[in-house]
């Protein structure tokens, strides 16, 4: 253990917690899975000075490039790259009578290689500098020791729900100041309450200067405020200080059936739910699956909307849904998914009938790599999605691709009615000869992303990923 705590606090300015996520092709974004580290299950140890001695180390090295080059009518052709390492360091402590503690530090560093003389703003901090981060430190809980599979966490700690999350995208995720208990008593069922008071953005909001594209998409409509600081929940989406957001979600899974409800009611501004359920069936060689979510939103209390950016009297009233089929056979996995969000009027406020998402959580079937206009109103999306895994043949690596259609609504509040597009390919690569390595070449190449009266922008971006888990 003493071994493992040098080398982590050696590597301290380095370092932070960070996770490659899932491909966001074969299933919705889950930034923060494939490469999780952080234990579940914590030691049992008989005194105070065990607690510490017995903890553990982890984290996670990341270097990331990306090179963005820009096209379209509108004559924008800016070219810009970046290079960046960081990566995090978490220390838990064993458990102790129930309890146990944990922190965690983020941090991302410039690597000054840029080539095209301009910085993509996405895997720094403000004003494109390094920064760091307490994203972690948190006192936990478990109830075991009373006969219940109850635990609780409080303080800052990632979060993820549907509609709230870390949204790990680039360099540093989104991290929170949260209070949460969960509950897995029930068979196959786990019951959650959380509250929210606050949220530091990560890396990845620096790519959003607020609007409509960015209150759907995850971050706030006045743009970001600043990466690592903590932003009371409603200063940040409506630049007004609120009770924050308050949670509750239930799961249920089970072999071949899922089912989600989560609600979150974000105080003075608007309540959120989420549905999703979804069911496989086995036929010998063949699997197919279909999969349905919805998501309603309303203004409540003081519909601090209309105190933002964005306007309006603050009246949110919008409907998303969307419906999932596809098919496993063997290591190809393939499927169609379709979306639609309901119209605004010509009078209406922008977000009348969009879904906001301004607290990192996008848990659309319809998203592109980049893309993530299926929220904006009255949105129709279409996604086609392959992918195909080599493990079974010896080599532990996989491909997917994709391709994304947004059919734009006149009245959606960024831009003209046009078609937007968005194809793309992500490659996932573990060799064998480095345990805990993974080698990431991701690409994303959308049209008509925005269009206007001085015609439409689009991109060509490459990425090329290296996360190494300790």
């Amino acid at each position: 253990m003493n071994k493992k705590i040098a080398f982590s606090l050696a590597f301290l300015l380095m370092i932070t917690r960070l996770f490659a996520g899932t491909d966001g092709i074969t299933t919705k974004l889950k930034h923060g899975e494939d490469a999780k580290t952080v234990s579940t299950e914590y030691k049992e140890v008989e005194n105070l000075s065990d607690m510490f001695t017995q903890g553990k180390a982890s984290g996670q090295i990341r270097m990331f490039y990306l090179d963005r080059r820009y096209q379209g009518s509108s004559g924008a052709s800016t070219h810009r790259d970046s290079t960046a390492i960081g990566g995090h360091l978490k220390y838990e402590t064993a458990t102790y009578n129930g309890v146990n503690l944990a922190a965690a530090f983020y941090t991302t560093n410039k690597i000054d290689l840029n080539q095209h003389g301009v910085q993509d703003p996405s895997l720094l901090g403000t004003g494109l500098e390094s920064y760091s981060i307490l994203g972690e430190a948190y006192v936990g809980y478990d109830f075991s020791q009373y006969g219940s599979q109850t635990s609780l966490k409080l303080g800052l700690q990632r979060y993820d729900t549907p509609m709230i999350g870390s949204d790990d995208a680039r360099m540093l995720p989104n991290t929170f100041e949260a209070y949460k208990l969960v509950n897995k008593d029930l068979g196959n069922t786990s019951i959650q309450v959380a509250h929210l008071n606050k949220i530091a953005y990560g890396s990845f909001s620096n790519i959003y200067s607020g609007g409509m594209l960015a209150s759907t998409a995850g971050y706030p409509a006045a743009g970001n405020a600043g990466t690592g600081k903590y932003l009371n929940m409603g200063e940040a989406a409506a630049g007004k200080n609120t009770s924050g957001v308050t949670n509750a979600q239930v799961k249920y899974t089970s072999d071949n059936f899922h089912m989600k409800a989560s609600n979150d009611y974000a105080w003075d501004l608007y309540n959120t739910l989420y549905l999703d359920a979804g069911a496989s069936f086995q036929l010998e060689n063949f699997k197919p699956f279909i999969q349905a979510q919805v998501i309603k939103q309303n203004n409540v209390g003081n519909a601090y909307m209309k105190d933002s950016s964005l306007g309006g009297n603050g009246d949110i009233d919008s409907l998303y849904w969307a419906a999932k089929v596809g098919a496993k056979i063997d290591a190809f996995t393939a499927y169609i998914a379709y979306s639609q969000t309901t119209d605004n009027d010509e009078t209406d406020a922008s977000y009348k009938n969009a879904i906001l998402s301004q607290f990192g959580g996008m848990p659309a079937f319809t998203q592109g790599m980049v893309t993530r206009h299926q929220f904006l109103a009255g949105t129709k999306a279409t996604k086609v999605a392959a992918s195909y895994s080599f493990k079974k043949r010896g080599l532990n690596l996989s491909a997917a691709t994709y391709y994304a259609s947004f059919d734009m609504d006149e009245n959606s509040g960024y831009g003209v009615a046009r078609t937007a597009y968005e194809p793309g390919f992500d490659i996932k690569f573990y060799p064998a000869a480095i345990k805990n390595l993974q080698l990431r070449f991701r690409g994303n190449f959308p049209r008509k992303f925005a269009e206007g009266t001085s015609g439409n922008t689009g991109w060509d971006e490459y990425r090329l990923i290296a996360n190494y888990n300790f």
